[in-house]
């Protein structure tokens, strides 16, 4: 089982760190095109591997002939936002980027199925799976694990429950018009309107759309990357183990939910074939409008793409 990581900065070399540890794979291949980053990080993190008890060679590389033949390729490449830039804003310069490594994925790994982490997610994950001709249920997007994780931690910052007996789901694209359900929202099964409030609900819900910028403006040079890199590992996991997972991803529609020709977060069921399933969970009307406005929010995004 080779598994490679497009992308050598903090978000790709935590997941490759994670992939390694969690023993996901026979052999992790690290990439970027900064000369000495991957081979520097793939070899200090064999050197941890007494340590931490796993096997897996860990290989840092340039170009793409180490890749070939991976189950699962994870795509961080891109530009990173900075404070005060929307995911949007990196639309067109990271595009090119990915266009690029998708044409070597697709080279290489004709079989694989690609995660994409890159922003501005949903719209990259189109560019993927344009340029690589694959099927959809091969090419999805890391978008509501994260956004679900972060909603989740607010709401065990709010109540002082553990974030294990907190159970919920965030639908959309990933960006400041995701949808976080609060009827699907539970606390070991009791609704989360009989222990918080609206009013707080509702800072918590805008909290959670903005989640991401919350963190460029403390880091100001950089983005987030460990809740990042840990969502992308869950889905590795689940595909590499063909575990059935039942997890909001941002995968390509053809009518679920009323919505077609896009991509958005969804339930989907992860196995071994990638989206084995998109899972139409019931909406109220509310709810469906704010998936079709999000929705419609990256079908713009992708119609003014300009590659």
């Amino acid at each position: 089982m080779k598994i490679t990581v497009v992308g050598a900065g903090h978000v790709g070399a935590t997941a490759a760190q994670r992939i390694a540890e969690k023993k996901l794979a026979t052999e992790v291949v690290l990439v970027d095109i900064v000369d000495g980053i991957p081979q520097g990080k793939a070899l200090d993190m064999w050197e941890s591997a007494p340590i931490e008890g796993f096997d897996a060679k860990v290989i840092g590389t340039n170009t793409y002939e180490a890749t070939e033949g991976s189950s699962v390729v994870v795509v961080t490449a891109g530009l990173a936002r900075k404070p005060g830039m929307s995911r949007d804003d990196l639309r067109d310069k990271n595009a090119g980027i990915i266009q690029s490594v998708s044409e070597q994925i697709a080279k290489y790994s004709p079989q694989t199925k690609i995660i994409l982490v890159t922003n501005p997610l949903d719209v990259m994950t189109y560019v993927a799976f344009k340029t690589t001709g694959f099927e959809s249920n091969r090419v999805f997007g890391q978008a509501g694990i994260l956004d679900t994780a972060r909603y989740r931690t607010f709401l065990s910052m709010e109540t002082g429950i553990s974030v294990r007996d907190i159970q919920a789901m965030v639908l959309g694209g990933h960006g400041d018009d995701m949808v976080p359900l609060l009827r699907y929202t539970t606390v070991a099964g009791i609704p989360i309107t009989q222990m918080v409030s609206k009013d707080r609900l509702d800072e918590i819900v805008q909290r959670t759309r903005q989640g991401g910028g919350e963190i460029v403006k403390y880091l100001k040079t950089g983005s987030a990357y460990y809740a990042p890199s840990a969502a992308a590992v869950e889905m590795v996991e689940a595909v590499v183990t063909d575990a059935k997972r039942l997890l909001p991803c941002s995968a390509w529609l053809t009518g679920e939910f009323g919505i077609s020709d896009t991509y958005a977060g969804v339930p989907v069921i992860l196995g071994k074939d990638g989206v084995e399933k998109i899972v139409e969970i019931d909406l109220n009307d509310e709810e469906k409008a704010m998936l079709h406005e999000s929705a419609n929010h990256v079908k713009e995004n992708i119609a003014a793409l300009n590659l």
